[in-house]
């Protein structure tokens, strides 16, 4: 399986729909972006040829055409993103942002107390503060300006 692929936001749509499917025909995948997001079949299919040579799906045959399911997990895709996404704010910002998240986002009671958990498993050795990781600290400052005043 290949690890930490890099997958843009166009090509996440065409993932979604092969996870939920296990496997898909080009057909199908044409068909289903077609309703889902009005794409003309050449998009689907370059998406499908870039998701291909990154190592994220995979082919085999099947009569004139091709099947395409995923070589890499869906949740372990997922994590790396956000990890990916979370590394290009200030560490400053982590936690406001999940909180956001946490306000915003449709979560079942399980979730929550999966959250609940893992914060208190987290908070006897939690630092009291994040020190701004935007610039180096080498160069004296303390904090950015955004964290300063966020």
């Amino acid at each position: 399986m290949a690890e930490n692929i890099e997958i843009s936001n166009a090509e996440w749509e065409i993932m979604r729909v092969i996870w939920t499917l296990g496997e898909a025909t080009s057909r199908q995948l044409v068909e289903i972006m077609e309703v889902k997001r009005q794409w003309k079949p050449a998009t689907t299919k370059t998406l499908l040829g870039r998701l291909t040579t990154k190592g994220a799906l995979a082919t085999k045959k099947a009569g004139r055409g091709f099947i395409y399911y995923p070589l890499v997990e869906e949740q372990k895709t997922i994590d790396q993103q956000l990890m990916r996404s979370f590394g290009n704010i200030c560490q400053m910002h982590t936690g406001k942002t999940l909180t956001y998240l946490v306000d915003n986002l449709d979560l079942t009671q399980t979730d929550i107390q999966n959250i609940m958990a893992v914060l208190q498993q987290k908070l006897p050795d939690a630092p009291t503060t994040l020190a701004c990781d935007c610039i180096p600290a080498s160069f004296g400052l303390k904090h950015c300006k955004s964290c300063q005043e966020g």
